[in-house]
């Protein structure tokens, strides 16, 4: 693996204002990291500055699936319910370890959004358009064999159900493996590095930007043939500074998700279900938690740190008691919970879960190319559109020839495992190599799980690992998972560690308490933290801890 670490942030910045690049990225979500790759596996030179860390908004915080686009079929997109489930298709292949099947149910009930024809009919439509696999194709379920495979579904009314694939992933994981592999093909990327403005030649084009670090608050000037905002919710915030604000702009909505440990809500299998207000959410198992979402609500306030609110939390307890009625949940048995902001393209006079989550490109007078809308499964095709653009304005302003889109076959980083079905295998191989280094099956299935092929170089640090992780007092599989971290996926904070690279505080809250004490420890005499630092970064890791369980009162 290549290492990809903030052990020595000022070289890296200096090296930014080193090169004329090609392409300079704003933004570290997955539309950001899938850019990245898609430029620097054609050679492009290639920089990405995020200013918070990878996947640190949207990105992270999302259902965590990878639709096919059912959802696009009730609105008779017909063209992009083929095109998201075809996308689908190739984010699995290339990333098995953090993207696989989930079958998942959606009852029928007297009454409700759905019956047994339409369902059936729409089901059989979208396995058509999506190009779903043969064994994977929708099922069919009476109301009975519904009750068999998911006891806690409303009994009554109940008419039956259809089983269909969606895939599920940690986005978060995802959003990452795709800019290694980004930083592998040469890529420069950094977080916690924030543009403040845009430099502008004489005719007014935008020839890069000054970049803060807003570790050391040094800035740099960061040089580049064309700029790319893929800033997400932040998309607008840049083209304020631009002077580009116009024309179409973002509508920002917000998702909210609770998780619950299975001894309360002990969900078998995923379910897809109408609300009282005739929405659609999820409940998913996970992991021994359940975790069950998404509201929709027009959101205006601090981007960085949407929160849950008392009525998000009543609206997602009050669907649960209605699709699960013997689920007796209340909100004393949230465990955690987390919110994210959407960000979707206005459409005047449309609710926001009417908006379509379609992707567009803006270029602003300067040339400031700007990426908005989308939604995770179609990144891969969105960073193809968004590069196609820059190496046609490349081809015809310096006469520079760059390449057709490499991805489409490309493994992300962890992806090198010849496909899903080669991973069945290398997972059985690398389970049996984790017993053998003292690991239980479960927990080498996790770690599998989490890094993929990357398991390997894990596996080589937590051999090496015993005397150090003892003298830190911190768990050798949780030392080997930090230093993997702070080498190879540029963990910088504690926020880092626990809330994108392990997905620990959404899924088990717990082992933060446990092991944050001596995690901040190590991590602040690793990175040369101030006493000042150190301070911030623990009440930042506390502050995320405390509002994952306790909402804001509306």
């Amino acid at each position: 693996m290549k290492t990809f670490s903030n052990y020595n942030r000022r070289k890296q910045f200096n090296n930014l204002t080193q090169e004329d690049w090609d392409v300079l990225v704003i933004g570290g979500g997955i539309t950001g990291s899938g850019i990245a790759l898609d430029a620097a596996s054609r050679g492009m030179k290639t920089a990405v500055v995020e200013m918070q860390d990878y996947a640190s908004g949207t990105s992270s915080r999302s259902t965590k699936l990878v639709h096919g686009g059912l959802r696009y079929l009730k609105q008779f997109e017909v063209k992009m319910v083929a095109e998201v489930g075809k996308e689908r298709e190739i984010v699995y292949e290339n990333g098995p370890h953090v993207t696989t099947p989930e079958y998942m149910m959606l009852p029928f009930h007297e009454g409700g959004n759905f019956g047994p024809y339409s369902t059936s009919l729409g089901l059989r439509v979208y396995d058509y358009l999506a190009g779903v696999k043969k064994k994977e194709r929708r099922t069919m379920l009476s109301a009975k064999e519904t009750i068999d495979r998911e006891p806690l579904v409303k009994k009554e009314g109940l008419k039956g159900s259809g089983i269909y694939v969606e895939y599920k992933t940690d986005d978060a994981r995802l959003t990452l493996e795709v800019m290694k592999k980004a930083v592998e093909h040469g890529a420069s990327s950094l977080n916690y590095a924030k543009v403040k403005d845009f430099l502008y030649n004489k005719t007014g084009r935008v020839t890069g930007a000054v970049v803060e670090d807003t570790v050391s608050g040094e800035t740099y000037q960061v040089n580049a043939k064309r700029v790319i905002n893929a800033g997400g919710p932040w998309v607008d915030k840049l083209r304020e500074i631009d002077g580009s604000k116009k024309g179409k702009t973002l509508q920002l909505t917000k998702g909210v998700h609770l998780v619950f440990d299975q001894s309360v809500f002990p969900l078998q299998q995923a379910v897809y279900f109408d609300t009282p207000d005739g929405r659609m959410i999820f409940a998913i198992p996970r992991g021994g938690k359940t975790y069950v979402g998404t509201t929709d609500t027009p959101y205006e306030e601090e981007i960085a740190r949407p929160t849950m609110t008392t009525l998000d939390r009543e609206y997602i307890l009050e669907a649960i008691h209605m699709m699960f009625p013997s689920v007796k949940v209340t909100e004393n048995d949230v465990e955690s919970s987390w919110a994210g902001v959407r960000p979707l393209i206005r459409e005047d006079g449309k609710d926001p879960s009417e908006i379509s989550r379609k992707d567009e490109i803006f270029v602003s007078d300067s040339g400031l190319i700007s990426m908005a809308g989308g939604k995770l499964t179609g990144y891969r095709k969105m960073a193809q559109t968004a590069v196609d653009l820059i190496r046609d304005q490349l081809a015809e302003e310096y006469g520079i020839r760059y390449s057709d889109s490499e991805t489409k076959n490309m493994p992300i980083s962890g992806g090198e495992v010849n496909g899903s079905e080669g991973f069945k295998t290398f997972k059985k191989e690398r389970i049996e190599i984790g017993e053998s280094l003292g690991l239980t099956a479960e927990k080498a299935e996790d770690l599998v799980d989490l890094y993929g092929k990357n398991v390997d170089t894990l596996y080589q640090l937590f051999k090496e690992c015993k005397r150090e992780a003892a003298a830190a007092l911190i768990d050798r599989v949780v030392f080997a998972q930090l230093k993997m971290g702070l080498d190879y996926e540029a963990v910088y904070k504690p926020v880092d560690f626990f809330v994108r690279r392990t997905s620990a505080l959404f899924f088990n809250i717990a082992y933060v308490h446990e092991h944050k004490q001596p995690v901040i420890e190590y991590m602040a005499k690793e990175m040369q933290w101030t006493e000042d630092q150190k301070k911030e970064y623990t009440q930042d890791l506390e502050k995320l801890l405390t509002e994952a369980v306790e909402p804001v009162q509306v």
